[in-house]
This record gives C-alpha cells, structure tokens and sequence, in this order.
C-alpha cells in the first residue's frame, strides 16, 4: 500500500476527539496528515473543546486541549494531497466564512478526491455548495444545512457512518471506528496484522 497525504483542516474550538484520533489514527497507518488551520502556521495550536452526550437537549461542552498545527494552511494545495479531513466541533462554524477554505473543498470535490467529514464539519461542505444530491450524514442540529444545500440528510446511529460517492461522514466522535475505516477504504489503505 503506497502511503497517501491527507490535508487535515481544524480550528479553534474544534471537537477534541475529532481532532485528536483521526490525525493520530491516520498517522497510525502509514499515512501522512498536515493539520491546518487558517491564519496559522505549523508549531501554532488550536484550542479543542470536549463535546459529551450527558442527557441533556444538546451536547455539553468543556475545554480540550491545545492541539499543535503541523502544516501551514497558505500552503495548502489541493494537487499535493490524497484527500481532506474535516474535524467537526464549533471550528467549522467560523471557517465556513474563510474564502480560501471554501475555495479548497471545491477544488477536492472537484478533483473527486475523498472528502471526510465528521459531525458540524457537514457545515462547510454545505457552505461550499459541493453535496447536492449526495446523502450526508453530520450532527442532528446541521441537518437543516444539510438538507437545504440539497443533500440527503443521513439519520443513523451516532456510532454510525456513511459514504457516498467521495464523500465520507459521521454525526459524531462515537462514530470513529466506522468513519476512520470507511475512509481507510476510500483511501485503499491495507492493514495487515
């Protein structure tokens, strides 16, 4: 299996877990990932937030980490990578309103490179209007946008995900294990043990 380059985007405020795992579970399996964050440089970090399902009418929210950038998103091109990850948390909420970011998930939908996206990350594909007619799953509060950038909205289990045609998403961290190995897929990742 040739080791794939994956362009990572995360903000402040993204989901802890989101950030985390996928960046060191990629890392895990021979691929290369280049976190980035617009407005920042590699050795920069985000602040991530703790998002946990605690009975309440929505998710509580704690403080997470300091998570360390280790790309420059200025130097982000869409030709030098295999696909993109997309953290999800209250990060996609703002960087949805970043031209450039919008700008490169066209470019990777338009290159038919995979596109992963987990939870709120469903925001920014909305925004860059590249899911019309694709089924798309995120976390419940986005199916609105989901829907209304003319996608099917994927109602599954929270541990669940989804992939259609390159796009690859989950409502939330529980879905890990089904996210990160349908993009594996995707990717053509082979692991043996």
């Amino acid at each position: 299996m040739a080791a794939k380059k994956i362009l990572f985007l995360t903000g402040d405020f993204a989901e802890d877990y989101e950030t985390m795992v996928p960046f060191q579970a990629l890392q895990a399996v021979g691929h290369t990932v280049h976190a980035v964050c617009p407005d920042k440089k590699a050795g920069d970090t985000v602040k991530t937030a703790i998002h946990d399902f605690e009975g309440d009418q929505t998710y509580t929210e704690k403080p997470g980490h300091l998570f360390a950038l280790n790309a420059n998103f200025d130097d982000a091109d869409v030709s030098k990578y295999d696909a993109l990850a997309i953290a999800g948390g209250r990060a996609p909420e703002y960087l949805r309103l970043k031209p450039r970011v919008i700008e490169l998930i066209q470019q990777f939908a338009a290159a038919n490179k995979p596109i992963a996206a987990i939870c709120h990350g469903a925001q920014l594909l909305a925004a860059a209007d590249v899911i019309r007619g694709k089924t798309i799953s995120a976390y419940p509060a986005c199916a609105p946008e989901v829907k209304l950038a003319g996608a099917q909205y994927a109602d599954i289990p929270v541990d669940q995900a989804v992939t259609d045609g390159i796009f690859v998403t989950a409502p939330a961290w529980p879905a890990h294990p089904a996210w990160i190995a349908q993009l594996l897929q995707k990717l053509g990742t082979e692991i043996r043990l």
